[in-house]
C-alpha cells in the first residue's frame, strides 16, 4: 500500500467503516481553550494558521459548494480579517488555508467552511482540520520544523490526535504522547494510536498543506 492510499485508508472509508462516534463540526471549538492550554503548559503558541483538508467531486454542484465556502469566508475576512486562500498538494488533496494571528477567529473560520460542506451535503468529502502550533523562536527561527506541533482533527474518526513532525519524516513520539496526555480530557482524543497518521508536508519544515 502506497502512501495515498495509506492516508485514504486511515482518513477514508476504512476509517469511516471503523469509526466509533460521528463527528460534530462543533468539536472544533474545544480547539479555542486548547490553543491557551498549549501555550501556558507546554510553550507552544498557534503559527497563524490552520486549515481543512477535503477530498473534491468532479460536479458542477460541489464546485458551486467550494465557491460558497469562498463566499462565506471572504464575508467574515471583513469582520475578522482572516486571510485565507484554496490549493491543491502533492498527493492530491484540497485544502482551504486560513491565516490569523487570532487563534479563536481560526477555529471559527475553520467551523464556518466545515459545516456549509455539511450543509451542501458535502460532510462526508472533509478529511481533516489541522492547527499549528510552534515554540516561540523555534521553528521560525530555525526554518526546520523541528518545533512545530500540530493537533489533526478526523472527521471520519471525530477525534483529535497529536503529529510532531521532524525532518527526514521523522516524528517526535514522545512529545505527541506529551501532548495527549496533556489535553486529553479537554479535547476528545483519538485513543487508538493507530489512526495517529502523519499529514507530512511536501517539504521539511513545511506545514502539511504546503
Amino acid at each position: 500500500m502506497g502512501l495515498l492510499d495509506t492516508l485514504r485508508a486511515v482518513l477514508g472509508t476504512s476509517a469511516e467503516a471503523d469509526a466509533t462516534r460521528d463527528a460534530d463540526p462543533e468539536d472544533l471549538f474545544g480547539m479555542s481553550t486548547a490553543y491557551v492550554t498549549m501555550e501556558a503548559d507546554l510553550g507552544f503558541r498557534s503559527v497563524g494558521a490552520a486549515a481543512l483538508c477535503f477530498s473534491g467531486v468532479d460536479s458542477t454542484d460541489f464546485a458551486e459548494t467550494v465557491e460558497e465556502v469562498e463566499a462565506i469566508l471572504r464575508a467574515g475576512e471583513e469582520e475578522t480579517g482572516t486571510d485565507f486562500d484554496l490549493r491543491e498538494d502533492s498527493h492530491g488533496w484540497e485544502w482551504v488555508v486560513l491565516r490569523d494571528d487570532d487563534p479563536e477567529d481560526l477555529v471559527t473560520s475553520v467551523h464556518f467552511a466545515a459545516d456549509e460542506f455539511g450543509e451542501r451535503g458535502y460532510g462526508s468529502r472533509i478529511l481533516a482540520a489541522v492547527f499549528g502550533f510552534e515554540r516561540e523562536g523555534g521553528a521560525r527561527a530555525s526554518g526546520n520544523g523541528g518545533d512545530r506541533v500540530y493537533w489533526i482533527y478526523s472527521f471520519r474518526r471525530g477525534a483529535y490526535y497529536p503529529f510532531a513532525p521532524r525532518s527526514g519524516k521523522e516524528r517526535d513520539q514522545s512529545l505527541e504522547f506529551k501532548l495527549e496526555s496533556t489535553l486529553d480530557g479537554e479535547l476528545d482524543v483519538e485513543d487508538d494510536e493507530s489512526y495517529w497518521y502523519p499529514m507530512w508536508p511536501d517539504r521539511d519544515g513545511g506545514h502539511p498543506w504546503e
